[in-house]
């Protein structure tokens, strides 16, 4: 579905929501969750859209109302807000798009428009994991040498410029579409969507000869095979730890529960 699916989604002025119509439910995309909760909601008493950052050249849409790009600031985002009769604001964006975040926290403080962050919980280690905790990128980078010399690198195709002058380390990096340079000089890129299953991550870490796995602490289970594999066969993972997000936002760590907020806001 276009962007056109809803009135003025691609930018410009757009008619504010008349009494009667039904409550219109903005969603801050681009996680599972974010889908999820679009599908749920599709066919229901709201109307939804959801607005990606426009990042993967061929996104899996939501149905209901797609909107793609960057609103301009919050600033941009309380216009879009005001101008298309948002009633409920829900930010289910990546737990790593910390500028999204307290750019929805802002937009919603303006207009008085109700925000839940739908977050999923961090990933917590378990009995056999090997985690070496870093606050960011430049850090993970700093200590990768220490850890491994064959690296399955898993922050992102947009991160990979903090690896870049690692060239003594071989990296294997997993992305939808290709990643843009700076990358590292000893790079293999995997063309790939997933979920991915535990056998499939199995295989690669074997096939690759990964001897380390570096990832961001982004939670759920639609990429934690790979943790389990890693556990399995005694990789140590450095992991990113999650930047802060805005504190007085209230959070649901799962679609049932921001269905509930959502049945409780417009009630």
């Amino acid at each position: 579905m276009s962007a056109e699916a809803v009135p003025g989604a691609a930018g410009g002025p757009a008619p504010a929501q008349t009494p009667g119509r039904a409550p219109h439910v903005l969603v801050l995309g681009g996680t599972t969750e974010a889908r999820r909760l679009a599908e749920a909601l599709d066919g229901g008493p709201y109307r939804v859209t959801t607005s990606l950052a426009g990042r993967v050249a061929a996104p899996a849409l939501p149905p209901g109302g797609i909107r793609i790009g960057g609103f301009g600031g919050p600033a941009g985002l309380a216009a879009w807000i005001a101008g298309h009769g948002v009633t409920r604001l829900v930010d289910a964006t990546h737990p790593f798009a910390r500028r999204m975040s307290f750019h929805a926290a802002e937009a919603a403080a303006a207009t008085g428009v109700p925000l839940l962050a739908l977050r999923r919980p961090a990933w917590e280690p378990v009995p056999g994991d090997v985690w070496h905790r870093v606050p960011d990128l430049a850090a993970a980078a700093q200590a990768l040498p220490d850890l491994g010399s064959r690296a399955f690198l898993t922050t992102g195709r947009t991160g990979l410029a903090a690896f870049a002058h690692l060239d003594r380390t071989w990296f294997l990096v997993r992305s939808v579409d290709p990643p843009q340079p700076p990358v590292p000089a000893r790079t293999h890129v995997l063309l790939a969507r997933g979920p991915f299953t535990l056998a499939d991550e199995r295989d690669l870490l074997r096939t690759h000869r990964i001897d380390v796995l570096v990832t961001k602490d982004s939670g759920g289970s639609a990429t934690s095979p790979k943790l389990t594999a890693a556990r399995e066969t005694g990789i140590p993972v450095l992991m990113v730890t999650r930047p802060p997000t805005p504190t007085h936002v209230p959070e649901a760590p799962t679609v049932a529960r921001a269905l509930d907020w959502l049945a409780g806001a417009v009630s």
